[in-house]
């Protein structure tokens, strides 16, 4: 297994986590709610700057209050949160360019739920737990937040 320190793997955890839970999201409820390639390409990549800068500068506090965390180590969960979310986020501005919208949401949401599952079977090969469990809960949480989202867009985009 790969040895990463613990300020990275905290960044790498929540970076990657969010930036696929929140980009799916807002891919899956901006297609349903306008169609909009435009509209969609646009959400990425504020999602990629802004929530990237956001959840880093989240990390970044939390980290503070464990008094056990070097400036060092803050710093590190910091940036590494920032990079994950950032780079998560813009691997999911491919699909949208290269397809048709609805087959790129569809690629993204298969693109999402693996990364999830590669993540969580890692995560619980380092705690010595089930894999197949942590996956199918964290691929479950996933598409709670899919379906959610379709429908909030659909309502939207009918209310405009």
């Amino acid at each position: 297994m790969l040895n990463i320190k613990q300020s990275f793997k905290t960044g790498l955890g929540f970076g990657l986590t969010s930036g696929v839970i929140t980009t799916l999201g807002l891919i899956v409820g901006l297609n349903a709610g306008t169609h909009s390639k435009t509209a969609v390409v646009a959400g990425i990549l504020v999602i990629a700057i802004a929530d990237a800068l956001s959840d880093a500068l989240g990390i970044h506090i939390a980290e503070e209050t464990n008094k056990n965390r070097s400036k060092k180590e803050i710093w590190e969960a910091t940036g590494s949160t920032f990079v994950f979310k950032f780079v998560t986020a813009l691997t999911f501005v491919v699909p949208v360019l290269l397809l048709a919208l609805s087959t790129a949401v569809i690629a993204g949401a298969a693109w999402g739920l693996f990364l999830i599952g590669i993540f969580s079977f890692y995560l619980a090969r380092q705690q010595k737990k089930s894999p197949f469990r942590a996956i199918l809960e964290h691929i479950f949480i996933a598409v709670l937040v899919i379906i959610a989202t379709y429908f909030i867009g659909r309502w939207v985009g009918e209310l405009v």
